[in-house]
């Protein structure tokens, strides 16, 4: 067994899109095309509005903070829920007080997730 980081200290600052207050750390990649971060969003931070470049998974898995689709409306998310976003889709999400948040993207997925929102 072997044990591993994806904490905050693990990752880097991103300010990509105009975002800030964001710690990326890499989880999971390859030769695929499916790779998995963990976002580190501060109190107060935000990923910078941007087109998806193929299908996201955004799970929380701690704090609580919003997420957006197409239409920019800021939707509230917390911990047990995900936000699904399609390839082209423009997205962005933040945080008041902060939020972790594990990241799948790829292709083809096959979700099985309960939709409690659309």
């Amino acid at each position: 067994m072997r044990i591993y980081s994806f904490g905050r200290e693990s990752g880097r600052a991103v300010e990509a899109f105009g975002s800030h207050g964001l710690t990326v750390a890499g989880i999971l990649g390859g030769s695929g095309e499916t790779h998995m971060v963990c976002m580190h969003i501060e109190a107060g931070g935000e990923v910078g509005r941007h087109e998806a470049v193929s299908e996201q998974l955004f799970l929380v898995v701690q704090g609580e903070g919003w997420v957006s689709g197409q239409d920019g409306a800021k939707t509230p998310i917390g911990p047990g829920q995900a936000a699904y976003w399609e390839k082209g889709e423009h997205h962005a999400s933040g945080s008041a007080g902060g939020m972790t948040a594990v990241v799948v993207e790829g292709e083809g997925f096959e979700l099985r997730l309960k939709e409690i929102a659309r």
